[in-house]
């Protein structure tokens, strides 16, 4: 199917394009926008590597209107410093986040959010909302625009009603798939580490995603990207092939450690316009241990 011009610009009013720049203990990083602004939540990777990685992906960091923190973690904040300093971006942070991620950034740009409220940024709303993590204020976030919504769900120990009731509500989301069950406990983690894993605070095992992504999972979700991946405890193919077998109406990608994701058009009406999306850099690499 051809589009016309004036498709394409139906198009582009109808999407969002996402992207993850990095997920994995070294550093998590996800892009959001429409074609005039956007946001990134987190920021694991350095000034460099997100400008990098961005511009190989056609996308111009002067876009980048505010940066969203979802916990002190190292993984999501070893960018921020640099990224605010260079830029001179708005950051949105819980104030217990930034008390306890202990970042230098100047008074004018930091801008503390509260749990559902919005942040209007641009054409863009930014909604956090509290999950169950082990930091001092975990935050997940709905991105939504042109009547879109996308979800990042990642650092979860288990799905809690907020994470469930956001779920519900996304065209796309990017989800924990942490570890495999069979291989944390078999692995060579000390016992007290695999239970932070696989507590109530940890993250969220494949067979969690797969349980949320089962029960919840609105009919209009096109894209489900498996996020924050273990590279002791996890095998990217496994997870894909677990979900594969029961997401035929939705696409699945594994988000990686080492590259970034295609750039994917994220439409409100998933049943009459394909999603057009670039190629994808695929890498067997793997990932590396999230503690």
């Amino acid at each position: 199917m051809r589009f016309s011009s004036a498709d394409a610009v139906i198009l582009q009013e109808m999407s969002l394009f996402t992207a993850s720049l990095n997920s994995g203990s070294n550093g998590n990083c996800y892009y959001i926008g429409n074609e005039h602004e956007a946001v990134l939540v987190d920021a694991g990777l350095s000034c460099r590597e997100t400008e990098k990685r961005m511009k190989r992906l056609g996308l111009k960091m002067d876009t980048v209107k505010a940066l969203f923190i979802s916990h002190e973690h190292g993984d999501h904040i070893k960018g921020v410093e640099s990224i605010a300093t260079k830029h001179k971006l708005p950051i949105y942070i819980t104030a217990a986040t930034l008390h306890h991620g202990r970042l230098r950034i100047h008074e004018q740009q930091i801008k503390t959010f509260k749990a559902f409220e919005p942040v209007t940024v641009g054409g863009l709303s930014i909604l956090g909302f509290p999950k169950l993590h082990d930091a001092s204020d975990p935050h997940s976030f709905l991105i939504k625009g042109n009547d879109v919504t996308i979800g990042v769900f990642t650092d979860i120990g288990t799905p809690c009603e907020h994470v469930i009731k956001a779920f519900k509500q996304c065209h796309a989301a990017f989800l924990e798939a942490n570890y495999d069950d069979v291989m944390l406990e078999t692995g060579r983690y000390p016992i007290y580490l695999k239970n932070r894993i696989r507590g109530d605070h940890g993250h969220l095992s494949n067979q969690q995603a797969l349980e949320l992504y089962s029960s919840h999972r609105p009919a209009f979700m096109s894209h489900l990207f498996l996020s924050h991946l273990s590279k002791d405890n996890n095998d990217p193919e496994l997870a894909f092939e677990l979900f594969r077998g029961v997401t035929e109406e939705t696409k699945v990608v594994v988000a990686s450690r080492y590259n970034e994701t295609a750039v994917y058009h994220i439409t409100a009406t998933v049943s009459q316009i394909p999603v057009k999306e670039q190629k994808t850099v695929r890498s067997k690499t793997e990932q590396i241990s999230l503690f």
